[in-house]
């Protein structure tokens, strides 16, 4: 049987994990659960390929306590169940067993709740890994009984170091320094899959490594993103920042990153239109127009070609001047509705269609503006129970400074003798 590098060079105990410094240190908590013999249950989340099933397995095979292995994509939760039963029913059975899931949040969070009687209980210590954000992808019950743990993504000296390892324990390979750098440079800072490109070295039974045959034992890149998940929600979030900072390289940036990712275009433009809303607003109004027609240029086009159009919106958003005067004046202006929906609109506001209307008071005193010599006639248009608020703060920025003025204009007709 032919053992995979990646168990042949799985570390034994955390000081010879590689990377996690902040885990594996000497006054790391996870050590002092160890060396205290204290088993907690815990969860390990991280990105691929850092190190949570080789912790995992460290932590567990630490203590005393039979250790039971799942993965929630192979196992269901009434397989573990019965495991769980059949280990307490037995005569000899310790205080505790250790349950290690892997790929946690594969289960829903109605079935995560199978473990948690037996967590809360002390029968099991559980340990779970998972790739995905426990925030989003976890039973919040289940999370407050663990201690949770966070796996940094592993840095070029992690993955040197790992390339060095196997020169020295496993297979004698010449590998220069740039072409290492570029085998990690294609493994998205997954250790799994740097060992897999080793491992290819080792099959081909090549003496030197260098740029003339890397591209035999090397795969396709694939870009680090999945829909729904923490690297879309990651990427998105910060190209929003980045465009609302007006830093335009940085949102051009993180936008290739997004569509080299797969992401729906019609998710961005929806980001791209709310941006222009929520960020710019009426600091440029031409911010929404271009937006749009962006985006009637890219379904006019389709990928590849539109990538431009949506590149272009990007580009503008990110040098459009920034106000979120508009966003907080409809948010004050909605709170204030919501608290008055009962308040009496005015009666020279309300239509007279008809006669009744016309009796009932409807449209009496009501001055059309237009037609006053100054174009305002000094109406109160809030109800008269409710006191007038100023809910739009324009700034002295971009086309809003045009808007203040204009505002500071009319209020001075208005109060004028």
């Amino acid at each position: 049987m032919n053992t995979p590098l990646s168990e042949i060079l799985r570390p034994k105990t955390l000081d010879e994990v590689i990377g996690q410094e902040h885990l594996t240190s000497k006054t790391s908590l996870l050590r002092k659960l160890i060396e205290q013999k204290r088993p907690r249950s815990i969860l390990l989340y991280g990105p691929p390929g850092t190190g949570k099933t080789t912790i995992a397995r460290i932590y567990a095979n630490s203590f005393k306590e039979e250790l039971f292995s799942f993965t929630a994509v192979y196992h269901s939760t009434s397989e573990i169940k019965k495991v769980i039963e059949d280990a307490r029913k037995r005569p000899l059975f310790s205080s505790k067993i250790i349950l290690f899931i892997d790929e946690i949040h594969r289960f829903n969070k109605s079935q995560q709740d199978l473990f948690l009687p037996f967590i809360e209980d002390g029968s099991i210590v559980f340990i779970g890994a998972t790739t995905e954000n426990p925030s989003f992808a976890l039973n919040n019950a289940l999370i407050s009984r663990m201690q949770t743990f966070a796996m940094n993504p592993l840095l070029e000296k992690d993955l040197l170091q790992i390339i060095n390892l196997f020169q020295s324990k496993i297979y004698n390979v010449a590998i220069s320094e740039s072409t290492k750098l570029k085998l990690i440079s294609s493994v998205n800072a997954d250790a799994r899959n740097l060992l897999h490109l080793l491992e290819n070295i080792q099959t081909m039974g090549m003496e030197h490594v260098d740029e003339n045959n890397l591209s035999s034992i090397t795969f396709t890149k694939c870009p680090q993103y999945d829909k729904g998940g923490d690297y879309h929600h990651q990427l998105i979030s910060a190209l929003h920042k980045s465009i609302r900072g007006s830093d335009v390289n940085a949102s051009i940036y993180y936008l290739s990153r997004i569509i080299q990712g797969g992401e729906d275009p019609k998710y961005i433009f929806r980001r791209l239109i709310r941006i222009a809303l929520e960020d710019i607003g009426t600091a440029d109004p031409n911010a929404l127009e271009v937006t749009l027609s962006c985006q009637k240029a890219y379904d006019m086009l389709g990928a590849k070609e539109g990538e431009l159009a949506m590149a272009q919106a990007c580009v503008y958003l990110s040098l459009a001047p920034k106000s979120i005067a508009l966003y907080k004046a409809f948010a004050k202006a909605t709170d204030s509705a919501s608290k008055s929906s009962n308040a009496r609109i005015p009666n020279h506001l309300i239509n007279a269609p008809n006669n009744f209307m016309k009796k009932a008071g409807a449209s009496q005193g009501y001055i059309y503006d237009p037609d006053t010599s100054s174009g305002f006639a000094k109406q109160r248009y809030f109800p008269e129970d409710l006191q007038e608020e100023n809910f739009f703060h324009p700034k002295e920025t971009g086309f809003e400074s045009q808007l203040k003025n204009r505002m500071e204009y009319i209020e001075k007709m208005r109060t004028k003798k």
